[in-house]
């Protein structure tokens, strides 16, 4: 009843999110394509500025005509970074830019994100159908605005009690982001540990709060079969979000050497880094993430923006090393369409 309630609500015929994924693999053939097949695609804007997420819009509406989403993250300010922490943060890359010649300004410095007020303007603008967001809450007066746009909202949780902050701010539904998910994780706190509850639990405990009786739940963690989808719908969830299995889809935006460490083996070795961009992210395990362990992490997104042109570098030389490669703990044979 739920499920149906959520899926009517939306304009949906599936109980499925296809998870936002910044960077690259969410290209707007992949958002289209599962629109069109009655999932809710997203487009993971993040990373774009204004103007590259009309265009992407743009894309997608010339594809579909169904409804879809954008996702953004939520900013967090960071204290100034002392300059001798930048150098040594630089230096410690330099075994890795080195041998690919890749260039870090010797003034790099802020901004490390694009202005999120300008890419929530520019949401409201699109007035997609839904618009997600990770990392906390919103303010007061960003909700009303989605709100007096009609626009769907869905905020993302690690633990039950994020979830209940965020359905007391007035979500529309709510992403339990188990431990087994992809990518960046979802905590409302950037510096904390990990809580690491499974997507399971997270329901069960979920189901006993009164503050998320009415919510609509979408569990996210691990999900790669029609039998994982049951099993998170039977625990109370009115969809579930899947984002690994679709990384090797034809339509995908995976760059070759992230998509031939996916479909490598059917177990992928993941992990939780900070190294890639100072947020707690789950990826399959490279050279990079195990050696930088020990090295001068900036918080995010210093750090993201730090690697990204040893990441570009890493993709145009055809390298699995130095690349972000965010995959769940699902196991199986990825799907290519092909």
């Amino acid at each position: 009843q739920k499920s149906m309630s959520f899926l009517s609500r939306l304009g949906i015929s599936r109980p499925l999110v296809v998870s936002p994924m910044a960077g690259g693999p969410s290209s707007p053939k992949l958002v289209a394509a599962c629109s069109e097949a009655g999932a809710l695609g997203s487009i993971g804007a993040a990373y774009l500025s204004p103007k590259k997420l009309i265009e992407e819009v743009e894309q997608v509406r010339k594809l579909t005509s169904k409804p879809f989403a954008i996702n953004l993250f939520v900013p967090h300010k960071i204290s100034d970074i002392p300059r001798e922490k930048i150098e040594k943060a630089i230096r410690d890359l330099k075994p890795y830019t080195d041998p690919w010649k890749v260039q870090i300004p010797n003034d790099f410095g802020p901004p490390f994100e694009e202005d999120f007020e300008k890419q929530f303007q520019t949401v409201l603008d699109l007035n997609p159908s839904v618009f997600s967001f990770v990392f906390g809450l919103l303010s007061d007066s960003q909700m009303k605005r989605l709100k007096d746009s009609g626009i769907y909202i869905i905020g993302t949780a690690t633990t039950v009690e994020e979830a209940e902050r965020l359905s007391q701010s007035g979500v529309d539904a709510i992403t339990l982001q188990g431990c087994e998910s992809g990518g960046h994780r979802g905590m409302f706190e950037p510096f904390r540990e990990d809580p690491m509850i499974s997507v399971q639990n997270l329901l069960q405990n979920a189901s006993k709060s009164k503050y998320l009786n009415t919510t609509p739940l979408i569990a996210a963690g691990g999900i790669m079969n029609s039998e994982q989808i049951e099993k998170a719908l039977e625990a109370g969830a009115s969809a579930v979000q899947m984002g690994t299995a679709f990384l090797t889809c034809i339509e995908a935006g995976t760059s070759n050497p992230y998509r031939r460490a996916l479909l490598r083996e059917k177990e992928r070795k993941t992990a939780l880094t900070r190294t890639f961009s100072g947020r707690l992210a789950r990826g399959i395990q490279n050279r990079f993430m195990e050696e930088m362990k020990s090295k001068e992490i900036l918080p995010f997104p210093a750090q993201n923006a730090l690697t990204r042109p040893l990441r570009s570098a890493s993709v145009a030389n055809d390298s699995e090393e130095c690349i972000s490669m965010w995959a769940g703990m699902g196991k199986g044979e990825l799907w290519t369409g092909q």
